[in-house]
């Protein structure tokens, strides 16, 4: 009996390289469509979404990573959620649209290396069930590009790519935002025919 999963979009920010050390400031989530084993449908990544901004973990950070959401670290050490407020309503918003769609989420970023790090750590060490997309069920959006278009991962960037599979939503570091912008590439790419640019 084949799975319906939904593709979730995640874009997280961070104020440095790797979790532990430093700190995610905020992330972002827009359920991008669903795959119920016949074919792919698209969903308003506008329509399903959570966010949420975190109080920081450490007192480390990079100034130069922090800058690029442009939130500030000490209304985040005043006002954000702590990581365990952040990620299991994170995995209660999950499991609702789960329930909603009848369907198993599967985690989708650009590049996944750094935006799943950041996550599954989060979820690992924070929330109470640990990780909602279990240890790998996530989908490398750079990847899929790749492979679709024939190219090698070092050419399988977004200036490289065909105009008409790019988002029109604006990239503003905010984590919502650019995991909706994000989702629309995803759905975009989804649907290609995978002709070479």
């Amino acid at each position: 009996m084949t799975k319906v999963e939904f593709y979730v979009s995640a874009d997280v920010e961070a104020d440095g390289p790797v979790p532990g050390p430093f700190s995610m400031s905020s992330f972002g989530l827009a359920v991008a469509g669903v795959h119920d084993g016949a074919g792919f449908h698209v969903s308003d990544p506008t329509e399903r979404t959570f966010y949420a901004e975190l109080k920081p973990i450490s007192d480390d950070y990079d100034p130069e990573a922090l800058a690029v959401s442009g939130l500030d670290r000490g209304r985040l050490a005043r006002e954000g959620q702590t990581p365990a407020q952040a990620m299991n309503a994170a995995a209660d918003w999950l499991a609702a649209v789960s329930d909603e769609l009848s369907a198993t989420p599967v985690f989708v970023a650009y590049p996944l290396g750094y935006d799943w790090m950041w996550m599954y750590w989060y979820f690992m060490q924070f929330a109470s069930n640990g990780s909602p997309f279990g240890h790998s069920r996530c989908l490398d959006l750079k990847t899929l590009y790749a492979a679709k278009s024939a190219s090698p991962i070092t050419a399988s960037t977004k200036r490289s790519m065909p105009r008409h599979l790019l988002s029109s939503h604006p990239h503003t570091h905010n984590a919502l935002d650019d995991a909706i912008e994000q989702a629309q590439l995803f759905q975009n790419v989804m649907r290609w025919n995978g002709v070479q640019p």
